[in-house]
């Protein structure tokens, strides 16, 4: 018997449709998830991962999966509060609010980058900024009381890619006019995680007492903060950042969709290239936006311990509070280019 198909029988098999009497409707995708609620806190102008963490940050706020809440600075540099405002001018963000530290233990003065906020093009500035210094900001503890206070119960994830100042501090303060709550209560209510780029887990260096910059330079936050944080940790070592240096071939070619770029500029003036710099911060972004889609491993969970000197340790523990990040080798490309692609993302707004 000699089969016969219909041209209107073969269509709706061609595009996957379902035969019958009927046209059944295609099922709705599921809903988007909402956006990640970022609070970003970092130590900008010490190193330029912060800038390529933040620049992160910005890409992913325009593809509508995170909200950055504001930038929280523990750099104490006047010039630090403006750069960052023109990173977010840049990306057609300038609302979100900064606040930066006073009185800084540590006495970092590394700034090699920051002096793009004050670069001009004749008369005006290369990167527009409405913040003069950093001293106009709010300070951080009061701001960010009042900002974590004003969220849902579980929405903040904090990164933490700069020293433990500010978020230590924030945990040890009290009930205010802001919030009945004292600051370890309120962090326990409003925020979901803390992403933070700090310690050393699984290195040779790690092994032969390795202390670890983010952690030592304001060695008695970080103590504090270890001790007594109330909600889960996830930590991205020294190594992580190292396996993945970003290509120094990026920077030479994929921002040149603008005549000026501050990214590459920092970049630039931070160590020329060909360099290739380790990743740090960057990826506690990553994951703190994306911790479902297999970027990384993480460790059982535990406790992680602090010498008196800030030698990091981790204890396996069951219901630890501490995970820390595990990067396969299987990974390595797939991590190194999306922070590439998100890098790299041109600002959904027009610029020079």
């Amino acid at each position: 018997m000699q089969l016969r198909l219909s041209f209107a029988f073969l269509v709706p098999l061609l595009f996957g449709l379902s035969v019958g009497s009927g046209s059944a409707a295609a099922p709705s995708p599921p809903p988007a998830p909402p956006p990640t609620k970022i609070i970003f806190d970092t130590d900008i102008g010490n190193d330029v991962d912060d800038v390529l963490a933040l620049g992160i940050l910005h890409s992913l706020q325009t593809r509508g999966v995170c909200e950055l809440l504001a930038v929280t600075i523990t750099k104490q540099d006047e010039l630090a509060g403006p750069f960052v405002d023109a990173i977010n001018t840049f990306y057609g963000h300038p609302d979100v609010p900064i606040a930066c530290i006073r009185n800084s233990p540590s006495k970092e003065t590394g700034r090699k980058f920051l002096v793009l906020a004050e670069q001009k093009d004749g008369d005006k500035l290369r990167y527009p900024r409405k913040l003069q210094k950093s001293s106009d900001t709010p300070e951080p503890v009061p701001f960010l009381r009042k900002l974590l206070a004003s969220q849902g119960d579980g929405s903040v994830v904090l990164v933490q890619v700069g020293f433990f100042s500010n978020f230590a501090a924030l945990m040890n303060s009290p009930a205010d006019a802001i919030s009945p709550l004292n600051g370890r209560d309120l962090i326990k209510q409003k925020v979901k995680l803390l992403s933070v780029m700090a310690g050393a887990f699984q290195t040779i260096d790690h092994n032969n007492h390795f202390l670890e910059y983010n952690v030592w330079n304001d060695l008695p936050a970080a103590h504090s903060l270890v001790k007594d944080w109330p909600t889960p940790i996830v930590w991205s070592g020294f190594e992580i950042g190292i396996a993945v240096a970003y290509p120094a071939v990026s920077v030479e070619r994929d921002f040149n969709y603008v005549n000026h770029h501050p990214v590459a500029e920092a970049y630039y003036l931070y160590e020329p290239p060909p360099h290739n710099r380790p990743t740090w911060d960057l990826t506690s972004v990553l994951y703190a936006v994306f911790p479902d889609r297999g970027f990384f491993d993480l460790s059982p969970p535990g406790k992680v311990t602090l010498g008196p000197d800030g030698f990091t340790g981790f204890k396996p523990e069951d219901k630890g509070r501490d995970r820390f990040l595990i990067l396969p080798t299987k990974n390595l490309e797939r991590v190194r280019e999306a922070l590439v692609q998100f890098t790299t993302q041109p600002p959904a707004v027009a610029n020079r």
